[in-house]
């Protein structure tokens, strides 16, 4: 798998020093805000495992995240077909970054560089990305994105158990759309 590189920042393989900052990003409660628990440390290692076992399998996934500048770990983004619990089928792109790193733009870039490898080195018709109702700023960089939401398609999370974090979005863009919105 090559890497991707945007303006700012570097969306590469998992490296064993990724391991601390990611399982400290996970034990955060703020940037798990919208999952229904902080992770251990051994549930953050087990995911990097999967991760980096996609990569290696499909040649694509959730990528770790740095800042090009400074080498930082910031997070993960990518792309990962839709769990089969969910009500729809298709490629899910997502993003979760440190609190450090919020407000910089980082998630709107990583998305942009994840959307662009989808439609144009995998050739994808459609990109999906899924949040918590209320989980407004993930839902505002899907905008940012040009997905677009349907009401209809929102849904009950069948993994997670009644409560705030039950009721999910569903955003989406097809290739034409992602090829309209590089053009303006």
């Amino acid at each position: 798998m090559s890497e991707l590189r945007t303006e700012r920042l570097l969306l590469r393989e998992w490296r064993e020093s990724d391991l601390g900052p990611w399982a400290a990003m996970n034990a955060d409660p703020e940037v798990r805000a919208h999952f229904p628990e902080v992770l251990t440390p051994e549930r953050s290692a087990a995911s990097v495992a999967r991760f980096q076992a996609d990569l290696a399998h499909r040649g694509w996934g959730w990528w770790a995240l740095e800042v090009r500048a400074t080498g930082e770990f910031i997070g993960m983004t990518g792309l990962h077909p839709v769990d089969a619990a969910m009500p729809f089928t298709g490629v899910e792109a997502g993003w979760r970054l440190t609190r450090s790193s919020w407000g910089h733009g980082y998630a709107t870039e990583a998305g942009e560089a994840t959307l662009a490898f989808g439609f144009s080195t995998l050739g994808l018709p459609e990109i999906l990305a899924v949040t918590t109702a209320t989980n407004l700023p993930s839902q505002a960089v899907m905008r940012r994105l040009g997905m677009t939401r349907d009401p209809a398609d929102d849904f009950d999370d069948p993994e997670v158990p009644n409560g705030p974090l039950h009721r999910n979005v569903l955003y989406r863009i097809s290739a034409g759309e992602w090829a309209a919105v590089r053009q303006r």
